[in-house]
């Protein structure tokens, strides 16, 4: 169910924040239609992809206007502003930050100006040779602060932005067939001149992009989702490696690499909207069959299964199913409670998970409950449940997750904690069990979550949980969230808690064993 603020699911413990996914993009191009309001609809519906910032910008054929802020779709946009961008094309996107510190300069779409006109650029992914493009860029000009680039941003869609200009050609077309195959790592890239759209897909396809149909035009966006809140039909998915061009002469396709796949699986496990298809597979399926491998794996002798509201819900109806055991609703969601901007008082912190979700105490009193969750990152939200449970009165508390253990990072597109906070980095499964303070822990194997996707091994990414990359990464000293921005602006970033790093959880657990103690 999309919450009133669009997203799907908020942290229920705000010092434990769930993976995030880099961005959502958004394009339309439909003469007659107001396509701001369009794009708008369209990024509410893919909020739960970034929440860090969200822009528009639109053209009607002479020129582009662009307007963008921190915040959620919700609080950067009114009618007035919305109003204001006026035109037949309209690209749209909503950032969380995996390349470049959470600050305005970095919010997107990014702008720049070619010889064919001036190009407005949003991107989903995380490319992986940021360092070598700003190198070319320092060949070139013996500088890298031109563009966007020369105005703070520190991102690497900038840096896609600036080399456009650059590239040969006779039409933005030309030039963006020029530069795709110089980029490596995951991109979807939904970018427009004055007249017209375009949008490209990384040869691997990582992250989703889907094109759809509107009576008077086109859309495309990261999910299905959007597509469905603007009223247009699902035409297909952007191939790996193909480029895109929507104008008065209709759809051209082009491409510029062949497809080779590793599409991100997590997409399937949490990111993706459950009412996301991805290569012709259903989300919400994936996710209930990887609940019903998750019981033929490992069940225990209960009373009732729950799920963690609201990811892990399709996984814990599955795991019901193939289980034989009655699923209940353990857990109410406050709804209305997401990200604050009121600092909390010592006593509200350590209330933490109180604020945003409740147990009923009459359904799981005197019960031996299964939990269902979709991952565990640093564990310390499934300590709070486990803890509201005890108090409620559960007699047993055995958590299941439908995925493999979380242990490496993700440098295509997901912002998790660093591996030296993941809890699974080195623990073993007692370990983690005895952390989070439960009767019995099981994660699902990765041959059964591969399974439930429907999916070829050798065409997605697990490289979260297995540590196997396959798109070759640049060494350490070359890649990293903050790889392009000042020594003293990564220091202020990080200080900030500009989303990589958040920092410890000491502040809110007082009374909790850290996994150290637990160990001993």
């Amino acid at each position: 169910m999309t919450r009133n603020d669009g997203r799907l699911n908020f942290n229920l413990l705000d010092e434990d924040p769930l993976p995030q996914d880099e961005c959502g993009v958004f394009g339309v191009w439909a003469p007659g239609e107001e396509v701001s309001k369009l794009a708008y609809y369209g990024l509410y519906a893919l909020q739960h992809r970034g929440q860090e910032s969200a822009g528009i910008a639109a053209s009607d054929g002479k020129s582009i206007r662009v307007y963008k802020d921190l915040g959620l779709v919700s609080q950067v946009f009114d009618e007035s502003t919305l109003n204001s961008l006026t035109g037949h094309i309209a690209v749209g996107h909503c950032r969380y930050s995996t390349t470049g510190a959470s600050q305005w300069s970095n919010a997107q779409p990014t702008l720049g100006d070619t010889p064919h006109g001036t190009v407005a650029l949003g991107h989903n992914g995380n490319l992986t040779n940021s360092a070598d493009l700003r190198d070319r860029i320092i060949e070139r000009h013996g500088r890298a602060d031109f563009g966007e680039l020369n105005q703070g941003n520190t991102t690497d869609t900038a840096l896609v932005t600036a080399l456009l200009k650059e590239q040969p050609g006779d039409s933005l077309e030309d030039q963006a067939m020029a530069l795709l195959p110089t980029l490596e790592g995951a991109f979807c890239l939904v970018f427009m001149n004055e007249n017209t759209l375009y949008a490209a897909r990384d040869p691997h396809g990582v992250r989703p992009l889907v094109l759809g149909r509107l009576a008077s035009g086109w859309v495309v966006a990261s999910e299905q989702s959007a597509l469905a809140t603007v009223g247009a039909s699902v035409i297909r998915e952007i191939e790996p490696g193909e480029l895109i061009a929507i104008d008065s002469d209709g759809v051209r396709s082009h491409r510029f690499a062949a497809a080779t796949p590793s599409r991100c699986v997590f997409e399937y496990v949490y990111l993706a909207r459950p009412d996301a298809n991805i290569n012709g597979r259903s989300v919400y399926e994936s996710r209930v069959e990887m609940g019903r491998q998750l019981a033929r794996e490992d069940t225990h002798d209960a009373d009732i299964v729950i799920p963690v509201p609201e990811s892990g819900t399709p996984a814990a109806v599955g795991y019901a199913e193939a289980s034989g055991l009655p699923f209940a609703q353990g857990f109410i969601k406050n709804a209305y409670v997401g990200r604050t901007f009121i600092e909390p008082s010592q006593t509200l912190r350590q209330l933490g998970i109180r604020l945003k979700l409740n147990v009923q105490d009459h359904v799981v009193r005197g019960k031996r409950v299964v939990v269902v969750d979709d991952s565990i990152v640093r564990g310390n939200t499934q300590r709070a449940i486990v803890r509201m449970l005890k108090e409620a009165g559960a007699a047993e508390i055995h958590v299941k997750i439908s995925s493999p253990p979380v242990k490496w990072p993700c440098f295509y597109g997901i912002d998790f904690a660093s591996r030296a906070e993941l809890i699974a980095n080195g623990a073993t499964m007692d370990e983690i069990t005895q952390a989070v303070g439960a009767d019995s822990l099981a994660y699902i194997s990765e041959d059964g979550m591969i399974a439930a996707t429907a999916q070829p091994r050798s065409t997605l990414c697990t490289a979260c949980f297995s540590g196997v990359y396959p798109i070759k990464l640049p060494p350490e000293s070359r890649r990293g969230k903050m790889l392009l921005e000042t020594p003293a602006e990564s220091a202020d970033s990080q200080n900030a808690g500009g989303g990589c790093d958040p920092g410890p959880d000491a502040e809110f657990e007082l009374d909790e064993i850290p996994l150290a103690e637990a160990k001993k």
